[in-house]
């Protein structure tokens, strides 16, 4: 396989039709290696339109998605990043190279060991990995001016949402299959939000999600 043509059609066929057209994040694709934050088993599908196996039941997400995601968010060099979810690593490695600090906590211990010794060997240094539930936030840092949601929420606690800065983005995809949907929640003030709807998608929930009361019959 032709590596370089491989990437090359993933941002021209998949990720630029998705209305991914921010140069700074496409340059970005084509410069991180995508294959190097894929399981060895699954490398042959490192630039495919669709979710890789991470193992622990948790998977990579689309690159188009992935993309996506950095654009909504716009992330600033003097800022700083809340994700929640690491899985594979990748679009921590990606939002390293945008932001002033990362911090990126997962529930399973194996995923952050494993993006450990990948951001080492891709010489990143300014990304904290951390091991637990942040399904109702992560205030240990302080206010973030970028949180991440990796994995979709049934529902919104307002927990993440203090945990953003004034001015601060939250990416969550929000909602029960089939019918989810991908928000950018910017704060415009103390306790105040602005809620945009991107696109409907349905993405695999977080770990430990807060549940809305469902009726029993």
């Amino acid at each position: 396989m032709n590596i370089e043509q491989a990437r090359f059609n993933m941002i021209e066929q998949q990720i630029r039709p998705w209305d991914v057209l921010n140069p700074v994040v496409l340059d970005l694709l084509a410069k991180i290696k995508r294959e190097d934050f894929v399981p060895a088993n699954y490398s042959t599908l490192a630039f495919v339109d669709m979710e890789i196996p991470l193992g622990h039941g948790e998977v990579m997400m689309s690159p188009k998605l992935e993309a996506r995601i950095l654009q909504e968010v716009n992330v600033q060099p003097d800022e700083t990043v809340l994700e929640i979810g690491t899985g594979s690593g990748y679009l921590t490695a990606l939002l390293s190279h945008l932001a002033k600090r990362v911090y990126s906590v997962d529930i399973v211990s194996d995923f952050k060991m494993q993006t450990h010794a990948n951001l080492h060997t891709h010489g990143i240094k300014n990304v904290t990995l951390e091991t637990g539930d942040a399904a109702k936030g992560w205030s240990k840092h302080g206010k973030y001016d970028v949180i991440i949601v990796t994995g979709s929420m049934p529902v919104l606690p307002t927990t993440i949402l203090n945990d953003l800065n004034i001015g601060g983005r939250l990416f969550v995809i929000t909602g029960d299959a089939p019918a989810m949907s991908a928000q950018l929640i910017t704060c415009v003030g103390e306790g105040a939000y602005n809620t945009v709807t991107l696109f409907e998608t349905v993405v695999k929930p977080l770990q430990n999600a807060v549940q809305p009361e469902r009726f029993i019959f």
